[in-house]
């Protein structure tokens, strides 16, 4: 485990999952309607509490929170006072921001439900017609063995298969987890995501343990051509997680902070950063290059 930073990543798809909780439990539109409400009230208590601290600054007299002057006189208990609205201010910002993450994470859950209903819905209306289509040739065959106009007809012999003839080709066997992962590879190079993502989610379907991490940051890459951050996020913090001591940890790691960077959590992207310069001090050149590239976008210290 990476301290905070590890359980901040980790956290992430437990609260992604927390959000399908919340949406089935009550609807999107109650939520968000909630949450922008609270959102609302929080901003309101920000902007009160900039005004009061901007009041001190210049010297205004002081609010009834003002606690009388002692030995200090009125600066030492406005000191005070400042500390505490920075205090204030500090938390009710972290408030919202932990607010509209989950208004966001809701969102994202309930449109990847929607999309696996109608997936479902467009899979179950295809197997009807196909159980449609069979059940009609079925009840259009003529019965073995008779002949037009009812008269009982010679019955035909059984056919046999035909056997293959020598030399001639079969049916092409499944390809292995290393073909996909090649040939996803390529697609991925010339901005195919979705046969890229196709042949990512092939082998780990296949549960393939040694190629597993492989596969997992081919998806991630692939979603992140798709500009699906978030699930892009989940792909590469599930490939650090399957084998956290491996050559390709580090490159999951720099992902899955470039994928932070694409819903604009800046914060958990440094922390990942600083996890992964901890962790791994030694990395290759052209990975340090897209590390110093990813700190920039996030605007890390």
């Amino acid at each position: 485990m990476l301290g905070g930073g590890c359980l901040r990543r980790a956290g992430f798809g437990a609260l992604l999952l927390a959000g399908v909780a919340m949406a089935g439990m009550m609807p999107g539109p109650a939520l968000a309607q909630a949450e922008s409400r609270e959102g609302l009230y929080l901003q309101n208590q920000i902007l009160q509490l900039r005004q009061e601290l901007e009041l001190m600054r210049r010297g205004a007299p002081a609010a009834p929170q003002l606690p009388p002057p002692g030995r200090g006189g009125v600066a030492a208990g406005g000191g005070e006072l400042v500390a505490q609205l920075l205090d204030r201010v500090g938390a009710l910002e972290d408030e919202v921001r932990r607010q509209r993450g989950l208004a966001e994470q809701a969102e994202f859950r309930n449109r990847t439900l929607q999309q696996q209903v109608e997936k479902l819905q467009g899979d179950m209306e295809y197997r009807f017609n196909q159980m449609e289509s069979r059940g009609a040739a079925a009840g259009t065959a003529p019965p073995a063995g008779r002949a037009g106009g009812g008269q009982p007809g010679p019955v035909s012999p059984p056919v046999a298969a035909p056997a293959v003839p020598p030399g001639q080709p079969t049916a092409p066997a499944p390809r292995t987890p290393e073909v996909a992962l090649r040939e996803g590879q390529v697609a991925l190079d010339r901005r195919d995501y979705a046969t890229a993502e196709a042949a990512a989610r092939e082998v780990l379907a296949a549960r393939a343990p040694t190629r597993a991490q492989d596969a997992g940051i081919l998806l991630g890459d692939a979603l992140m051509g798709k500009r699906d951050y978030q699930n892009a996020a989940l792909a590469y913090d599930d490939a650090y997680r399957r084998s956290r001591a491996s050559g390709r940890a580090a490159e999951a790691m720099v992902g899955l902070a470039n994928a932070f960077n694409g819903f604009n959590a800046k914060r958990e992207a440094c922390q990942t950063l600083d996890d992964l310069r901890a962790q791994f001090p030694r990395i290759p050149a052209s990975l340090a290059e897209r590390v110093g590239q990813a700190r920039q976008r996030a605007g890390c210290r």
